[in-house]
């Protein structure tokens, strides 16, 4: 009896397909006529005995058995990636590790973490920055082993993100010494604030916070990049909002002072990893570090080091 063998060609058209949506979207990318792509995929699903799509409107919808065809797929093209990744640069740069780190997160917070790695002889890592959309898609392409994010992602069939927090730091009012107390919340409508941009959670929970506590606060600049927010807070007549691990130095040197902890706030920072048949030996190390560890206050930084 002769042995039935899956045609790939087709199950990658297939895969892409089901990833898109859209057939006519899929071809142009895929640079192959829309017929030659719906042929594919019908002689696919002749093989398979099964209808994997059914059309709603100008989409195309998995059927049951499509949806258990794309899971199967996501497993088989991912562990190409990986293979691809693996034997053709792992060989030759096995010590390399690539970290993705959002573009927001603290400096201290990335420092912290892969500090441990900075004395080891032969590791070489390769840090990369970016939204935090372009840092998954290159961990999915096996581009990244790990991304470093401030915002949690949640797992799915078709994204299949671990995600796991790795501290979490309360939430400080921050700025030049004063000599006179800060009183939470009266002290606010007094000074100017800097604070997160708009799209933050972080910037969502503290006016959430102020409007229960009816507390009118006046801007100064909106900030996302954390790295400006520390040196704003040490140059500006300003209060800033922010986790204290981001100015843990100028803290430690009498530069700034915490005025108070805002209650109920807290940012929390992430680890993202995709499931690997292969992962890389020194992700286990890192990650298994304590929060303390990755928060404790550091050495003085040096003058107009970023945070």
């Amino acid at each position: 009896m002769a042995e039935t063998v899956l045609n790939f060609h087709h199950l990658r058209y297939f895969w892409a397909v089901a990833k898109d949506g859209n057939l006519t979207r899929a071809a142009r990318r895929l640079r192959v006529s829309q017929s030659a792509l719906s042929t594919q995929i019908k002689q696919l699903e002749e093989q398979l005995g099964q209808a994997l799509f059914v059309r709603e409107g100008r989409g195309l919808e998995l059927t049951e058995a499509g949806r258990i065809a794309l899971e199967y797929a996501e497993g088989i093209f991912t562990a190409g990636g990986e293979l691809l990744a693996t034997l053709k640069d792992g060989r030759r740069r096995e010590h390399v590790l690539r970290v993705g780190a959002v573009a927001t997160l603290s400096r201290n917070i990335q420092e912290s973490f892969i500090k441990p790695l900075l004395e080891e002889p032969g590791v070489q890592l390769r840090l990369l920055s970016g939204s935090l959309d372009e840092l998954l898609h290159r961990l999915e392409a096996h581009a990244l082993d790990l991304v470093l994010s401030n915002r949690p992602v949640q797992r799915d069939a078709g994204r299949p993100w671990h995600c796991r927090r790795i501290a979490q730091q309360r939430v400080s009012l921050v700025g030049r010494p004063r000599e006179k107390a800060f009183r939470f919340p009266r002290d606010i409508a007094s000074v100017s604030m800097l604070l997160p941009g708009p799209d933050s959670e972080l910037r969502a929970a503290f006016d959430a916070l102020c409007e229960q506590l009816g507390v009118r606060v006046r801007v100064l600049a909106e900030v996302d990049d954390m790295a400006m927010m520390r040196l704003l807070a040490r140059d500006a007549r300003a209060v800033a909002l922010l986790p204290s691990v981001v100015v843990r130095d100028e803290l430690r040197g009498g530069v700034l002072q915490e005025y108070c902890v805002v209650p109920g706030l807290h940012e929390s920072f992430y680890a993202i990893t995709v499931e690997r048949q292969y992962q890389h030996p020194l992700l286990r190390p890192l990650l298994s570090r304590s929060e303390d560890e990755l928060l404790a206050m550091g050495r003085d930084a040096p003058d107009g080091e970023d945070a």
